[in-house]
């Protein structure tokens, strides 16, 4: 799932990082609007043993937890099998990190998701979009604009990500983790 937050006022803002990711693996595959999901859902056939479903919620950020939540129970998918695509100011613009398990780090989104899922044991992919340097600003930040280096930088980073779906599929997340962590020119232990 791709968290962001609805309308084309908010599109192209850093909140929305989840989507573009879900917008990069879904390519052709519509994403039908459905008022069970509060969101747009659709089901991508990876390979002959996997379907993955793809959902944004049309619901504005801090209330994601609906959506995830119905999709969740209607198709009982469990929590360690869900994995949340969201902005995160901790990480330098074009880092993204995998992680399973963990609390809500004040963001608003994982907070609900955890609160409607009744679980934290799910997989989030953490995508950077730099922190503005005063927590003041963190609002103003994320519901902005990146300039188009920054932008660039996201998209790449989400094209890579994109590369390494099959082996996520395939269950290596231990090895999808090390790539993603691994800056250019890091030893790879």
């Amino acid at each position: 799932m791709g968290l962001g937050n609805p309308g084309p006022e908010y599109e192209n803002t850093r909140h929305n990082a989840g989507v573009w990711l879900v917008d990069a693996l879904k390519g052709d595959l519509p994403l039908k609007q459905s008022s069970r999901f509060h969101g747009r859902h659709g089901i991508l056939s990876a390979s002959k043993d996997h379907d993955i479903h793809l959902l944004v919620p049309s619901t504005f950020m801090n209330h994601s937890g609906q959506s995830v939540a119905a999709v969740s129970r209607y198709y009982d998918i469990p929590a360690d099998a869900i994995l949340v695509a969201h902005d995160d100011i901790d990480l330098p613009v074009g880092d993204i990190r995998l992680k399973h398990d963990g609390g809500h780090g004040g963001h608003n989104g994982l907070r609900d998701i955890i609160q409607h899922l009744g679980s934290h044991a799910f997989w989030r992919l953490r995508m950077g979009v730099s922190h503005p340097g005063h927590r003041d600003d963190v609002t103003d930040h994320v519901l902005s604009t990146p300039s188009k280096q920054d932008r660039l930088q996201i998209d790449q980073a989400i094209q890579n990500f994109v590369t390494l779906v099959p082996s996520l599929l395939a269950g290596k997340f231990q090895q999808v983790m090390q790539v993603l962590h691994t800056k250019p020119g890091e030893e790879k232990e």
